[in-house]
């Protein structure tokens, strides 16, 4: 647990000193959203209509910016040899690197989306579960991510075939993501599409470790 917790800290401190990646995830899910605005117009019917889908597909593009990264810089320099040799189990190792990028890129959108709901004019009752499944589902995204980086660390430039490995995995995700928002903008229950959020999420961190490892293995061969 204890090296567990230190490659945690040390892969958000890292990311916090260097700040680009952050950075530029925030800055983008921001500047996404506020496109929709100026391209569809100020109907505020429209934007609060179509603001959960923006809103989330914004988030989901995001998350992609910083994967790329997630192992690389590590296999580079020589320290993904040294954390496969090391106790911790190389599935616990794809979680904390999982759960970091989760806490630098995920977190700062969550808390960043209620500003940008208002500016798509959702509804305030929605703001909630706007949130809840936001927190439900972005751990998905940086667990499924961590799959498609793995597989593609010892690629140069294999930002875009990561992309199209992860997006159609996404799917699920921004489905259950965005029927819980309207659920609640609806006045429906969002109850039933939290929970397949949250299964959505379990079942990653139940799979994703052992096919990342694996990848990782099988990179490092």
């Amino acid at each position: 647990m204890r090296l567990f917790l230190n490659l945690l800290r040390r892969d958000v401190l890292l990311a916090f000193r260097q700040g680009s990646a952050s950075g530029m995830t925030v800055a983008f899910f921001v500047i996404t959203v506020t496109l929709f605005p100026l391209a569809v117009g100020p109907d505020a019917v429209i934007l609060a209509r179509i603001g959960p889908g923006v809103i989330w597909v914004a988030a989901l593009l995001s998350a992609l910016l910083s994967l790329d990264r997630l192992f690389q810089a590590d296999f580079e320099d020589g320290a993904l040899d040294l954390l496969v040799l090391s106790p911790l189990l190389l599935e616990a190792v794809v979680i904390a690197k999982a759960a970091a990028h989760w806490l630098t890129a995920g977190l700062p959108l969550l808390l960043i989306a209620p500003v940008l709901a208002l500016f798509m004019n959702l509804d305030l009752e929605a703001f909630g579960i706007l949130l809840l499944s936001l927190a439900l589902g972005t751990p998905a995204l940086s667990l499924i991510g961590a799959v498609g980086a793995a597989l593609t660390v010892a690629l140069k430039r294999g930002g875009a075939l990561l992309s199209l490995l992860i997006l159609p995995l996404y799917v699920p995700t921004l489905i259950f993501g965005v029927s819980a928002i309207e659920a609640a903008i609806t006045s429906s229950d969002p109850v039933p599409s939290l929970l397949l959020l949250m299964a959505v999420s379990l079942v990653t961190l139940a799979i994703s470790p052992i096919a990342a490892a694996a990848a990782l293995r099988l990179a490092l061969e």
